[in-house]
């Protein structure tokens, strides 16, 4: 069994800051993280390996016990009392005069961990030197994700602490809203939790709020927003775009105009040149929606408003067609159905 020096996984000196160490661990979750590395089973080890190392190195308690434990670690290995599994009881005896408190601890709840670990801090496991105490891995099933805690302390002979729970709610905004970021106050197991909502967020977009859901003893859950954008029937979304129609008189088509234009949080003055066609697309820039930046950060960059014409021809007495026509008939037209309506 390989001995794991935590401080060499995270890259820290054994005189580490708490702060160093966080600093740490999250660089190299950033890093390592699968999402960012698909398929790449280096870097998945050493991610399970940072987290390891962080659960241990990260609880005061704990990493005063793993520093205690320093030479003592392979006589204790070779007691017999690493990995098995039986459940041991009371204390055993351990070269050097060490005594060790051991318990079983659901391996279920290690899934991913080294043998190091689980010899110390798992099955069969429970401390060295002065560890009076055994630990309680309950949340441990987590730590393959950056997001997960650290091991929690827990008196001998406790049953593992079961997941928090994690808490649901949702929360609706206008486009209006998306366009400048909004504050809702949700209700969540009885309780109402104001949550702000960052501009330019997407439908379905989810906002974890860590350990605002109900205590249970000495921590509590998260509560996880789910936001619902409520249908806006003067726009399309695509991404950070919003396409809008805009119906015009034949006489603003041809000679031109300029016109008001609705946007989700006013209006703005788009000049409309001569001849403007009808399904013609015209593109008013920074007129959209916040763009969202990496790790879910709003970015100082908006999209477009695009602007699609829609022609609205007008009834005319017989008289008054018969003059068009007169006019119509002195400026030659190109066949709109030619080749496709290309010409």
């Amino acid at each position: 069994m390989e001995y794991k020096d935590y401080y060499a996984v995270l890259g820290v000196p054994k005189t580490a800051s708490p702060a160093e160490i966080k600093k740490a661990y999250r660089r190299l979750a950033r890093e390592l993280h699968p999402d960012r590395n698909p398929g790449d089973a280096e870097a998945e080890r050493r991610f399970k390996e940072a987290n390891e190392a962080n659960a241990v190195l990260s609880d005061p308690e704990q990493r005063s016990r793993y520093d205690e434990l320093g030479a003592n670690w392979q006589a204790y290995a070779n007691t017999g009392f690493g990995g098995g599994g039986t459940d041991w009881g009371g204390f055993g005896g351990a070269p050097g005069g060490v005594r060790w408190e051991t318990r079983r601890v659901n391996a279920e709840d290690l899934g991913g961990f080294s043998d190091f670990f689980r010899v110390f801090f798992g099955d069969g496991g429970g401390g060295g030197g002065s560890f009076e105490q055994a630990f309680d891995f309950g949340d441990l099933g987590n730590l393959g994700r950056v997001t997960s805690g650290s091991p929690r302390p827990a008196t001998a002979g406790r049953s593992p602490t079961p997941r928090l729970r994690e808490a649901h709610a949702t929360a609706e905004l206008t486009l209006a809203e998306v366009a400048t970021g909004a504050e809702r106050m949700v209700a969540v197991d009885g309780r109402r939790l104001q949550v702000k909502i960052p501009a330019g967020v997407a439908d379905g977009a989810r906002i974890k709020l860590r350990g605002a859901g109900i205590r249970e003893g000495e921590s509590a859950g998260d509560v996880v927003i789910t936001v619902r954008i409520k249908p806006d029937p003067r726009f399309e979304r695509r991404g950070a775009d919003l396409v809008t129609e805009l119906p015009l008189t034949l006489a603003e088509a041809m000679l031109g105009a300029e016109v008001p234009v609705a946007t989700p949080t006013g209006t703005v003055k788009l000049r409309i040149r001569p001849n403007t066609q009808n399904g013609q697309e015209i593109r008013i820039p920074r007129r959209g929606l916040p763009r969202g930046g990496r790790s879910g950060e709003q970015s100082t960059e908006r999209g477009d408003l695009v602007v699609r014409v829609r022609l609205v021809l007008p009834t005319l007495p017989e008289s008054d067609r018969e003059e068009l026509a007169k006019l119509l008939g002195r400026q030659p037209q190109p066949d709109p159905r030619r080749d496709g309506g290309t010409h």
